[in-house]
């Protein structure tokens, strides 16, 4: 199983409105109601990787951006 979490994660951010974050929400929790139970492991070990890398993403744009601003002083 590989599912994509990036593409939900985009269209979530990218949302117009709340009612329609909420349907992407809605969307993911029937996909993760249809699965086995074993899929449904499967699944939440690939969104805790995802949310792992996407964290050390953001860390690491964190971190260039504070050591930027401090040499800038």
């Amino acid at each position: 199983m590989e599912f994509d979490f990036k593409k939900y994660h985009v269209r979530a951010m990218n949302a117009s409105s709340e009612e329609e974050k909420a349907g992407i929400n809605r969307e993911l929790k029937a996909y993760y109601e249809s699965l086995s139970k074993e899929q449904q492991s499967r699944f939440n070990e690939e969104l805790q990787s995802f949310l792992i890398k996407e964290m050390a993403k953001i860390k690491s744009v964190y971190e260039g951006v504070k050591s930027q601003d401090a040499s800038d002083n």
